[in-house]
């Protein structure tokens, strides 16, 4: 049987914002983190050529909250490109998870070497160093961690929080790595005891 290289990390902060895209202009969040961006707070801390690692579940560890929100974009799809353009949004506050992965193979590695282990190791050191490619974020980019590391003793998951969200984004691209864009939905994603499993 193949061994299982298995990572995790907890993430927390005072805001965050998973987006619903059936939401539209008034954008709301999903109650915790879609899998595309699970594995962007993974690749913030680690990544490698020849491995990655797939989300497997996050745990919800503090109460789910929502919270009005107003930004300004300022990018190239504004309609008059003299003014920015208000986004209104409901999004999470004082937010807390714990997520875990697993590390897969991407292609072979080269004269044989275990890249999935390497890939752990060098995850779980620059975890506990602090040291990140980029600033892991809750979603939207300005929305930084408080908190990014080892699991902490005194959390605890909610495990009170027992819902289905009808529909779920699981990932912006058609592969785990590599992939061209391609959205994939699941239906009734399960939220129990606290955990969501990304897959079913």
């Amino acid at each position: 049987m193949e061994k299982v290289y298995e990572v995790s990390f907890e993430i927390a902060g005072p805001a965050a914002m998973f987006t619903r895209p059936d939401t539209g202009a008034a954008q709301v969040s999903y109650p915790a983190p879609t899998f595309s961006a699970a594995k962007g707070m993974f690749e913030s801390i680690a990544r490698w050529k020849s491995a990655c690692i797939r989300p497997t579940k996050v745990e919800i560890c503090s109460p789910v909250k929502y919270h009005k929100y107003i930004t300004n974009y300022g990018g190239p799809l504004r309609l008059d490109m003299g003014n920015s353009y208000i986004i209104p949004a409901t999004i999470l506050v004082d937010v807390c998870y714990r997520v875990y992965g697993v590390i897969e193979e991407v292609f072979n590695a080269p004269q044989g070497n275990n890249h999935r282990h390497a890939l752990q190791d060098f995850f779980n050191r620059r975890l506990n160093k602090g040291r990140f490619y980029y600033t892991p974020c809750l979603g939207w980019k300005e929305f930084v961690p408080s908190y990014v590391g080892e699991f902490r003793k005194d959390t605890k998951i909610q495990e009170d929080i027992n819902l289905v969200i009808p529909s779920m984004l699981y990932s912006v691209f058609n592969k785990i790595s590599n992939g061209q864009v391609e959205p994939k939905f699941t239906a009734d994603v399960e939220v129990k005891n606290g955990e969501l499993k990304y897959d079913k």
